[in-house]
C-alpha cells in the first residue's frame, strides 16, 4: 500500500486506460462492419451472429497512450511499445486479410526480437539452490524470443470465448502490477497496471453477449506486452521464487495451449489448424453456458494469481529459515489453487465421462478429427 501511494501514476494509468478503451471502442466497432471485417458464425465458432474484429486497435491505443503520459520512456520501455506497435500490426493484418502461418509467424518474431535490442532480454536470473546466474546474449535473447513469443500465441488460442482473454490477462496485469511494484520495478507496474485496466476497460463490450471481439491485434498485443514486462518487471531479479511466478500466473493459457499442441500432435494436424479442443470449447460441451465457462477460468486464474501473491509476500523462508506459521499460510492458498485445478480436471474429465450425451458428442468430434488427419 505505501508503494501504491508512493507511486499513483500506477493507478493513473489504469484509470486512463479503461476509460480510453470503454470510449474508443464502439468507434472501433462501427469501423470493422463498414471495412467488412467480421466474424461470421461458423462450427467452430461460439458467436450465433457476425461479430466485428479489430477491438485490438482499441486495446492497443489505450495501452499506448497512458504508457506515453506515466513511463518514464527508459530504453527498455520505448522498445516494449515499439515491439507492441509491431504486434499490433501483424494482428491487424491478420483480422483483416487472414496470414499464413509462416508469415504472422516471422511478424511475431519481428516484434518479440525488438526489444531485446533495447536491453529487455533475460540476462541473469536466481535459482533455487544455485544462486544468480547468467545468461550470455546469445542465449538470453533467443530465449526471450521465444517466451514473447509463446505467450502471444497462447493468448491467442485462449481468445475463443466472450471476454475470457481479456478477464485473463486483466487478472494477469494486476497480479503482475502487484509483484512488480513490490520489487521497486516502477515502469513494469504501471505498464501492467495499465494493460490491467485496458482489458476491464474491453470487457465492457467484450463479455456475453459481446459486440466486438479484440482478434489477433488485440490477442497479439495483450500477450507480447504481458511476456515483455514480466522480462523486465520479474525475471530480471535477484528473488529465487520470482522466476517462477510468471508460469504460475499464466498456467491457464499455458495449460490452454499445451493440451491443445498435444492434441494436434496426437492427431498429427498441422499446429495452426483450427479446432474446437480448447478449454473452453469443452466447458461448453459438458453443458457450461459461456458467461458462466469465462467465470469460471476467470476464478481459476485469480486463485492462481493468488498463490504467486502469497508466494511473493508472506515471508515463509528468509534466512535460510522456514516459519512454520507463514508456511502453512503459503501452502493453504497454494492448496485452494491446486484444488481448483483438480476441480478443473473434473468437470472437464469425469463429468464428461459421466454424461453419454457429452461422451457421444466428443467421441464424433475425435473421429471427424482423426478422418481430416
Amino acid at each position: 500500500m505505501n508503494e501504491l501511494r508512493a507511486n499513483p501514476e500506477v493507478l493513473y494509468g489504469a484509470a486512463i486506460a479503461l476509460l480510453i478503451v470503454v470510449l474508443l471502442t464502439p468507434a472501433v466497432g462501427g469501423m470493422a462492419r463498414l471495412l467488412g471485417v467480421v466474424d461470421n458464425p461458423e462450427e467452430r465458432r461460439l458467436n450465433r451472429r457476425p461479430i466485428p474484429r479489430l477491438g485490438g486497435l482499441a486495446i492497443f491505443m489505450g495501452i499506448l497512450v497512458p504508457a506515453l503520459a506515466f513511463l518514464d520512456l527508459s530504453s527498455e520501455m520505448r522498445g516494449i511499445l515499439l515491439g507492441a506497435a509491431v504486434a499490433c500490426v501483424v494482428g491487424v493484418i491478420d483480422d483483416f486479410r487472414g496470414l499464413a502461418p509462416a508469415p504472422k509467424l516471422a511478424g511475431q518474431v519481428l516484434a518479440a526480437a525488438i526489444p531485446t535490442f533495447f536491453g529487455v532480454w533475460i540476462d541473469h536470473f536466481t535459482l533455487p539452490f544455485l544462486g544468480a546466474v547468467d545468461l550470455p546474449p546469445w542465449i538470453g535473447i533467443p530465449i526471450t524470443v521465444v517466451w514473447i513469443v509463446a505467450v502471444m500465441n497462447m493468448v491467442n488460442f485462449l481468445d475463443g470465448m466472450d471476454g475470457l482473454a481479456s478477464g485473463v490477462c486483466a487478472i494477469s496485469g494486476v497480479t503482475f502490477a502487484v509483484i512488480a511494484l513490490s520489487l521497486g520495478k516502477i515502469d513494469a507496474a504501471v505498464l501492467s497496471a495499465i494493460v490491467a485496466g485496458a482489458c476491464v476497460g474491453f470487457l465492457r463490450h467484450n463479455f456475453f453477449p459481446a459486440r466486438i471481439f479484440m482478434g489477433d491485434s488485440g490477442a497479439l498485443v495483450l500477450g507480447y506486452t504481458l511476456a515483455a514486462v514480466s522480462v523486465v518487471g520479474l525475471l530480471k531479479t535477484a528473488s529465487t521464487v520470482v522466476l517462477f511466478l510468471p508460469l504460475l500466473v499464466l498456467a491457464v493459457p499455458i495449460i490452454d495451449t499445451s493440451f491443445v499442441v498435444l492434441k494436434r500432435l496426437k492427431y498429427r494436424q498441422p499446429l495452426s489448424t483450427a479446432d474446437r479442443s480448447h478449454l473452453h470449447h469443452r466447458f461448453i460441451n459438458i453443458g457450461f453456458s459461456q458467461r458462466r465457462a469465462a467465470l469460471t477460468m476467470w476464478a481459476w486464474t485469480a486463485t492462481l494469481g493468488a498463490a504467486a501473491l502469497a508466494t511473493r509476500f508472506i515471508p515463509f523462508r528468509e534466512g535460510g529459515v522456514w516459519h512454520p506459521r507463514e508456511t502453512v499460510a503459503v501452502a493453504v492458498i497454494a492448496l485452494g489453487a491446486l484444488g481448483f485445478s483438480v476441480y478443473v480436471v473434473y468437470l472437464l474429465e469425469i463429468v464428461k465421462l459421466g454424461n453419454p450425451r457429452v461422451r457421444r458428442r466428443v467421441a464424433e468430434r475425435e473421429r471427424a478429427e482423426r478422418r481430416s488427419a
